[in-house]
């Protein structure tokens, strides 16, 4: 027998995503920016430049308390799953089938969705109030305020508007980053990579790519969703019509920063992840 593998512990998933978070919050923001401007017509550099010169750098991390707030309940609750679920089937730490992998992922990010969906909404609205005119905004302090103030605005249900478009969404992204990099991780390590930065790299930079190609139409749909003012949209359908006059890339809009935001932050993640199993992991059973 080799030398026992060492295992994660069920919240290394939502510190590794935390840490992630403040690398790449700047991203996100901006991602929010260009999916919610109806026309397109600013490109990433100008929309940057602009936000830097009107509000100064940092409003470059406004939001970033939500942001926290959302890795800390969405990433904790699919990391943590998934990991405990994997850690049963294969105590060891043994292979797993590729449709059993994406069957936990499934599972685990329905309920990461779910969980994390009203830290999702106060992150984009915190993000976008910078963008309405100073009268319509919300202003909230931070995360934990603007979560007592939608519940005593708005009412408990709203805090989980979009949780449909942001659990399905959470399926997609849980099955793209968690399932995908395992396999891939797996085979490079069957092709003589070693348990290394290099391996965990190439595992989570195509994680992260698949993952942005299978949300994004998602993303956008729950982005327009939760930015929406009250009885804007009729229906989830409306959204999907309304955005389906930009033609079918209006469904892709702002890929590439998404991509650009997604690949490090799933990259941060793994590697910080994966520093903390070698680190502080327990050993798997013989």
């Amino acid at each position: 027998m080799g030398e026992r593998k060492r295992l994660s512990r069920w919240y290394f998933g939502g510190l590794g995503s935390a840490g992630a978070a403040c690398c790449t919050h700047p991203l996100d923001l901006l991602k929010v920016h260009l999916q919610t401007q109806q026309e397109g017509k600013l490109s990433l550099l100008r929309l940057t430049v602009n936000i830097v010169k009107q509000q100064g750098v940092l409003a470059l991390y406004n939001g970033l308390s939500a942001s926290l707030l959302r890795q800390l309940t969405y990433s904790t609750t699919r990391f943590g799953i998934y990991e405990v679920v994997k850690q049963a089937v294969a105590p060891s730490g043994g292979d797993i089938s590729f449709m059993v992998r994406v069957g936990i992922a499934s599972v685990a990010g329905a309920a990461g969705g779910f969980v994390g969906t009203p830290g999702d909404m106060i992150n984009v609205r915190m993000q976008n109030d910078i963008k309405l005119p100073p009268e319509s905004r919300r202003n909230y302090k931070h995360a934990l305020d603007g979560l007592i103030r939608v519940y005593q605005e708005e009412g408990a249900r709203r805090l989980f508007a979009g949780a449909s478009t942001a659990t399905s969404r959470a399926v997609l992204m849980t099955v793209g980053q968690l399932s995908f990099y395992d396999q891939v991780k797996m085979t490079l390590l069957e092709h003589g990579f070693s348990d290394n930065l290099t391996t965990h790299f190439l595992s989570s930079l195509t994680a992260g790519a698949v993952a942005t190609t299978l949300t994004q139409p998602l993303d956008v749909l729950k982005t327009r969703a939760m930015n929406a003012k009250p009885g804007e949209f009729k229906s989830i359908w409306h959204i999907i019509t309304y955005t389906a006059k930009l033609g079918p890339l209006g469904f892709f809009k702002g890929y590439v920063p998404a991509f650009v935001r997604l690949g490090p932050h799933t990259i941060l993640t793994f590697v910080f992840l994966e520093q903390l199993r070698k680190n502080f992991g327990f050993l798997a059973a013989e």
